[in-house]
């Protein structure tokens, strides 16, 4: 795997012409594993022997994992991430109240708001630039960051901070050193976030998680507390930004979906759909471990092995979405679900928040400005730092009009 990232779909679909399964070598010359056709990820991701504790990767109880090790985080963080059976449904009902479908109806209201403050700053930054924004930090970045710590009680003034915490804790390139400091600052960061909610509660999602903390007994540890913020932060935008961004260069470089959508002929949800399908915000999420020898498409995967889950290439795996799979095509009625938010008893927990914003965000752009296109070509775009998101480090864009 490449640390640098780069666009996956290349080496995606040779990858897939050899197998649904193959071997992979991770940072640190750690030998794993990639599941990247959509039957077998569906399966994987589902079967009783495949685990997310840390306990079972080999090589980390081992000890040949080093410190800074620039996947450490997604093996290791307390969390729903990293549990399994009765640990991870305790954890998943501590938050799942936040992100009912109900709920997050509720919150329609405020992203819309939100979205209307960012298209008009989006406004002012093109026109302090010869009339190019950079889409992704001006809109596509700051509408999911402000409203996941919203829902946290996470207060404005970290956001900026916590935003290039998460990235550099998510890149797969960056240096053992930096990592090590950034996850220590994202820790205590977090940790004084959580005691400024103790001292003043609030009817937040974090003071709703210090209570349980404060309740005593199993509901939840500090280190579970710290790692469920971490968790829903990183994750409550981190993915979503992506999303956003790919979908709007999706749309620009697709100018006859784009009208499909404006004429009426299709919606918002089916642009947000298509995109998640053909250009996941993530490409290969780490870990999960079969906690015995498993076969997976013909494919020995050994007891403890580091397993990817390649929702790029799952997604324009050509066996389950035809062999016109790699064209963005919003009018398509897929006879199997794409499944990059996940599937199985981790399928991503903020799914409906992140379509809603997704889909609330890209109509209050188009609709206000509708002949907005990239002001680079697409091949000019510096892509994301990582082979975990996928997308580009910035988006410049001419609004039009």
């Amino acid at each position: 795997m490449d640390p640098a990232g780069g666009c996956p779909h290349a080496d995606n679909a040779r990858l897939l012409a050899g197998g649904a399964v193959t071997p992979v070598v991770l940072p640190g010359e750690i030998e794993g594993m990639a599941v990247l056709g959509h039957d077998a990820l569906r399966d994987f991701l589902s079967h009783p022997a495949v685990a997310k504790g840390p306990q079972h990767f080999t090589a980390l109880t081992e000890h040949r994992i080093p410190e800074g090790w620039p996947l450490l985080t997604f093996a290791t963080v307390p969390g729903m991430t990293t549990a399994d059976g009765a640990d991870h449904r305790r954890l998943r009902t501590l938050v799942s109240s936040a992100f009912t479908a109900r709920r997050v109806e509720e919150l329609r209201p405020r992203v819309e708001a939100v979205t209307t403050g960012l298209l008009d700053g989006l406004a002012e930054a093109a026109r302090a630039a010869d009339g190019v924004a950079d889409l992704r930090r001006h809109y596509a970045l700051p509408l999911p960051l402000g409203v996941i710590c919203e829902l946290l009680g996470v207060d404005p003034v970290h956001q900026g901070r916590l935003h290039h915490l998460s990235s550099l804790v998510v890149a797969t390139d960056t240096e053992p050193e930096r990592v090590v400091a950034a996850n220590r600052e994202l820790v205590e960061l977090l940790a004084s976030i959580a005691a400024a909610r103790a001292a003043a509660p609030g009817e937040d999602l974090t003071s709703a998680l210090i209570a349980a903390r404060d309740e005593g007994g199993d509901r939840l540890s500090q280190s579970e507390l710290i790692g469920t913020l971490l968790l829903m932060i990183v994750a409550g935008h981190e993915t979503t930004l992506n999303l956003v961004t790919n979908a709007v260069r999706a749309l620009c470089a697709h100018r006859e979906q784009l009208a499909l959508v404006i004429e009426g002929r299709a919606g918002w949800a089916d642009v947000v759909e298509e995109t998640l399908r053909w250009d996941s915000p993530v490409s290969y999420f780490p870990f999960r471990y079969p906690t015995e020898d498993l076969t997976v498409d013909s494919t020995l995967i050994p007891r403890g092995t580091p397993v990817l889950a390649g929702y790029s290439a799952a997604g324009r795996d050509t066996k389950a979405h035809g062999p016109d799979a790699d064209r963005f095509d919003i009018s398509r009625r897929p006879s199997v679900k794409h499944l990059s938010l996940g599937h199985g008893p981790h399928y991503c927990l903020g799914a409906p928040l992140a379509r809603m914003e997704a889909a609330i965000a890209l109509e209050a752009l188009f609709t206000r400005f509708p002949d907005l296109d990239l002001a680079v070509p697409e091949a000019e775009l510096t892509r994301h730092a990582g082979f975990v998101g996928n997308s580009v480090r910035a988006l410049p864009v001419c609004l039009g009009g």
